[in-house]
């Protein structure tokens, strides 16, 4: 059996074996070295992959992964009272969550490779435009995120991985590096 790489996340990482999307390059990039798993759960937390966590990275196996991305926290930075409220994760327990999913996945594998990538940007704007398109008059007034919002999680993402001496991706701040990054690297779907 080949080395796996798992990519575990929400829709992002669901959606990412789309043309090229960010897994299908890492796909193509490692086609003849590894395969490449796609663990993508739409709408999902941090507080939900907890629950998949034994299921997709069993203890006992005898050939964990070699590698796990974690891409969790658009839907965690969901904000309370708006109409994804549901989703909503508080900043803190996003932490604890990410750090939990972490240590699983080292009592898995000592040496496995972790990264954890951060939420991305939100282009609020987009966002609302979309919504008034989809849904007309019955359109949010509030914005059920924002990217003040995404920027805090982001942040505490990064801080954890530094803390557990991990690897990270902070697309969060290197996306808005990039002038025209909300036409660039977004889509929208409610």
């Amino acid at each position: 059996m080949r080395p796996q790489i798992v990519l575990f996340g929400d829709s992002i990482t669901e959606q990412s074996f789309r043309s090229g999307s960010w897994g299908a390059s890492l796909a193509d990039t490692y086609s003849r070295k590894a395969d490449v798993l796609v663990r993508g759960y739409g709408g999902y937390n941090t507080r939900w992959a907890l629950f998949l966590l034994h299921h997709l990275f069993p203890i006992d196996s005898t050939k964990p992964p070699v590698a796990v991305t974690i891409f969790f926290g658009a839907n965690d930075a969901a904000l309370k009272g708006r109409t994804s409220d549901r989703q909503h994760v508080p900043v803190e327990e996003y932490k604890e969550n990410l750090r939990k999913i972490v240590q699983h996945l080292k009592e898995c594998s000592p040496t496995i490779l972790i990264v954890l990538i951060t939420p991305p940007p939100i282009d609020e704007e987009g966002r609302k435009q979309y919504a008034k398109s989809v849904y007309g008059d019955k359109a949010m007034e509030l914005p059920e995120r924002t990217n003040e919002m995404a920027g805090v999680y982001a942040r505490q993402c990064v801080e954890l991985a530094k803390d557990l001496g991990i690897c990270s991706i902070d697309i969060w701040y290197k996306m808005q590096e990039t002038e025209g990054w909300q036409k660039k690297f977004l889509r929208f779907v409610i």
